[in-house]
């Protein structure tokens, strides 16, 4: 799977975008022989499972210039490289409580000159910034993450839509969405054709502050 599915759903891109993007799967194949961070089924086809997955948040909820992200459990880098890569006016910061990882993440970000992004090893708990968006994928339930990033969203919203979390899951999350009266779910499979995302979902669950 080549980078030609990016360019497909996302036509608009300038040469450095599209460059970037080919250059991922060199960059993650390079690593992932050093450091295993997508499983060897995965780096087959990261530009399906890794990158146009993570681009799901910006196909449904694109960021407005000057946004400040933050990617809990960033991994290997998803999502938040690729939408950096997307929204080279927003700032991105990576963070993972695992090293090896961050060690990947920051030499994809150097590989691909993005001075948008910081990555960080440590624990969100630990954090002492306010974010318009926090995003991740699947990292844990939903009630965990919200414990995990109290107080790290900013009161005033610059986007469309309120802050708050922007979360990549799958399967069925009524159990876990059911305390959250005002979360969103939105089908993937909605917005891109290919059979991987049948049941892959956006949650946009928006912050609520008390007045």
């Amino acid at each position: 799977m080549q980078a030609e599915i990016v360019f497909k759903y996302f036509p608009n891109l300038t040469d450095i975008q599209k460059d970037q993007f080919r250059k991922l799967e060199f960059l993650y194949k390079d690593w992932n022989t050093k450091i295993n961070v997508v499983s060897r089924k995965d780096i087959d086809e990261l530009y399906l499972r890794h990158v146009l997955h993570s681009l799901g948040i910006a196909k449904i909820y694109p960021f407005e210039e000057g946004s400040k992200i933050l990617d809990v459990g960033t991994g290997g880098g998803f999502p938040g490289i690729p939408l950096a890569i997307l929204f080279p006016n927003s700032s991105f910061t990576l963070i993972d409580a695992i090293g090896k990882k961050i060690k990947v993440v920051e030499e994809v970000i150097s590989g691909l000159e993005l001075d948008n992004v910081t990555a960080i090893h440590g624990r969100v708990e630990e954090l002492n910034q306010q974010y318009d968006f926090i995003v991740s994928r699947a990292v844990a339930a939903m009630p965990t993450f919200v414990h995990w990033i109290q107080g790290k969203v900013k009161k005033k919203s610059n986007n469309k839509r309120k802050n708050g979390i922007l979360y990549l899951k799958g399967g069925d999350l009524k159990e876990e969405l059911k305390s959250y009266k005002n979360a969103e779910v939105i089908n993937l499979s909605d917005y891109f054709e290919e059979d991987f995302f049948e049941t892959k979902k956006l949650v946009y669950l928006p912050i609520k502050f008390k007045k």
